[in-house]
C-alpha cells in the first residue's frame, strides 16, 4: 500500500495546491487526496501535475448517480492514473458493479492498473440523530457502515471510506484483506471542527485502519511538514 497518512489537498485553487506540496522535500513521495473542491476547480490537469511531481492521487468525487452515468465517468478516472477513487455506497449493488467495470475499463485502455473502488458508507460528519431522522435509517451508525461495506464487497469494491469507530467491526464482517480508509482523523490536541465520529491517528492505527485522510491538521499548521511527520510517526509507532 502507499503511504498509510493521506493528505486532504482542501484548496480553491491548483496554485494553492501545489505551493503547499512543494514545501514538502524532494524524495517524499506523498499520497494526497483531492476531493470536489479542487478538482472542479483545476480539471483533470490537477492530476497530472501532482502525479508528475512524484506522489499518487486518491481522486474523491464520490460519484452517487444512475448505473450507467457513473460507468461513464468511472471510465474517464480509470484513463488518469489515480490510486483510488470513490462511490456512494447508497446508490446500490447494480451500481457499484457498474463503477468497478467503468474504471477497470478506462484503466485498461491506458494499460493502467485499474485506480481501488472505494465506497462511501457514512460521512463521518454524520451522527446517529442525522442518520436516524435527516436519512431515515433504522439502527446503529456501525449497523448502517457494516451493511454498506458488505454491499460493497458483493459488488466488486476494493475498500470503503468510514470512521476509525467503525472499521475494527468492517473487518470483523468482510476479513482484514478489505481496505478500511479513515478519514475525521485529528491529533489529540486538534479541533473536530465539522467532524462528528474522530479518532486519533494511533486510536486509528490500533483500531485496524489502513489508511488515515487527514486535512486541516495538516494543511493548516503552521508546520506542515513537521504536522505530517508527526502523524506518520504515531501511526508506524502504534503498528509496530
Amino acid at each position: 500500500m502507499s503511504r498509510p497518512v493521506i493528505i486532504a489537498l482542501d484548496f480553491p485553487t491548483a496554485d494553492q495546491a501545489l505551493t503547499f506540496l512543494d514545501q514538502f522535500p524532494t524524495g517524499i513521495n506523498l499520497t494526497v487526496k483531492i476531493g470536489m473542491e479542487l478538482f472542479y476547480a483545476a480539471g483533470p490537469q490537477i492530476v497530472q501535475a501532482i502525479e508528475a511531481r512524484g506522489h499518487a492521487v486518491f481522486l474523491d468525487l464520490k460519484l452517487h448517480d444512475i448505473p450507467n452515468t457513473v460507468e461513464a465517468a468511472m471510465r474517464v478516472i480509470g484513463r488518469l492514473g489515480v490510486r483510488y477513487t470513490t462511490v456512494h455506497a447508497a446508490g446500490g449493488h447494480v451500481m457499484l458493479a457498474a463503477a468497478k467495470q467503468g474504471l477497470v475499463a478506462g484503466a485498461t485502455e491506458r494499460g493502467l492498473s485499474a485506480p481501488k473502488l472505494l465506497a462511501i458508507t457514512q460521512l463521518t460528519s454524520t451522527n446517529q440523530a442525522m442518520l436516524n431522522t435527516d436519512q431515515q435509517i433504522a439502527g446503529s451508525v456501525q449497523a448502517s457502515v457494516v451493511h454498506y461495506a458488505e454491499l460493497a464487497q458483493a459488488s466488486g469494491c476494493d475498500g470503503v471510506i468510514c470512521s476509525a469507530q467503525e472499521v475494527a467491526a468492517i473487518h470483523a464482517a468482510v476479513g482484514p484483506d478489505f481496505i478500511g480508509i479513515t478519514p475525521g482523523i485529528r491529533p489529540a490536541t486538534a479541533a473536530a471542527d465539522d467532524q462528528q465520529r474522530v479518532m486519533t491517528p494511533t486510536a486509528a492505527a490500533k483500531a485496524g485502519s489502513n489508511g488515515l485522510v487527514v486535512g486541516r491538521p495538516i494543511t493548516q499548521a503552521t508546520d506542515s511538514v513537521q504536522a505530517y511527520q508527526q502523524i506518520l510517526t504515531e501511526w508506524s509507532a502504534a503498528n509496530d
